[in-house]
């Protein structure tokens, strides 16, 4: 981890950031090492958001610094981007979070997957078009509000009824997803964090 980037994220210093992942991109730091410590202060962002120390403008502002880091990444993902294929991805139903989810997007599309961001308060519909139209492997379901649980219970049992589970491994994450969750709503997988949806997915689509 690079501390001085992870502190300037936490500390939602915009033109440190810029300035760090800039100068770590021209030294040849590899691009996921660079997205690894941007997360490592997204984290801190997160906790100091529980802790009430920061508030709901700090944690957009955070959304919008990492996505800004991004960008000075460039390309992230373009190049070959579908060589490791497909992921969809979107938040469930009456939940609007995205943080989490544009991280996911990110870190993938840094191994060489094609990311179809579906955005927030996605319906099924939504989803079981997604796949079959883009056929991905893994479909991605973010959830960060307990009261939404049933929503993806209801949406993975759509996919199955739509014929399609067969076809594809159903991963679900966000902050209050656990195992427990995972078996309630008869997920395939439940990632922890983007790296761990990056392991899985390239597990699943046969990429060391």
């Amino acid at each position: 981890m690079n501390k001085k980037l992870v502190e300037a994220m936490a500390d939602l210093d915009e033109d440190i950031v810029l300035a760090e992942v800039k100068a770590l991109k021209d030294g040849g730091v590899p691009t996921l090492d660079i997205i690894a410590s941007l997360q490592e202060g997204m984290e801190i962002v997160g906790k100091r958001f529980e802790e009430k120390e920061y508030f709901l403008s700090e944690l957009i502002m955070s959304a919008e610094v990492f996505n800004e880091a991004s960008e000075v990444l460039g390309g992230i993902g373009e190049a070959g981007k579908a060589k490791n294929g497909v992921f969809v991805l979107g938040t469930i139903y009456d939940d609007i979070h995205d943080i989490g989810k544009n991280i996911v997007t990110t870190v993938m599309r840094s191994n060489g997957f094609e990311v179809v961001d579906l955005g927030v308060d996605v319906p099924t519909a939504k989803f079981i078009e997604a796949i079959k139209q883009h056929k991905p492997k893994v479909v991605g379901i973010s959830c960060l509000l307990t009261t939404c649980f049933d929503n993806v219970k209801e949406c993975i049992q759509a996919i199955e009824d739509a014929g399609l589970r067969n076809d594809v491994k159903v991963l679900i994450g966000g902050g209050p997803v656990d195992e427990a969750t995972g078996k309630y709503v008869q997920a395939d997988i439940v990632a922890k964090n983007a790296q761990n949806t990056v392991d899985y997915c390239k597990q699943f689509v046969g990429v060391q």
